[in-house]
Formats: C-alpha cells, sequence, structure tokens
C-alpha cells in the first residue's frame, strides 16, 4: 500500500512535537492522510465520531 502524499510532512511534524495529536486528527479529517496512517504515527486508533 502506498502512503498519502502528506504522510512524511504529518508524521515529522508529530515526531519533532511541532504538531500535538489534535493536528494529526484534523489531517485525517482533511484527508491529508488516512485512519490507518493516523494510527501509524500516533500509536492510538482513529475514530471518526470522536475528537482527539
Amino acid at each position: 500500500m502506498s502512503q498519502s502524499k502528506k504522510y512524511t510532512k504529518v508524521k515529522d511534524y508529530y515526531e519533532r512535537g511541532l504538531w500535538d495529536i489534535r493536528k494529526v486528527y484534523d489531517a485525517v479529517v482533511h484527508k491529508w492522510i488516512t485512519a490507518e496512517e493516523y494510527t501509524e504515527i500516533t500509536g492510538y486508533d482513529f475514530d471518526d465520531g470522536k475528537e482527539a
């Protein structure tokens, strides 16, 4: 499976502490990354019914 175009950027921002988990959540909402990629990056399941 290929990664979303912005996966690397989102992952890098999160790992460097530039983005918190809420920003990664928003990246899924705005279709920058997938819910599966959210889980890979954060270690938490993405629940589209709740905000992070």
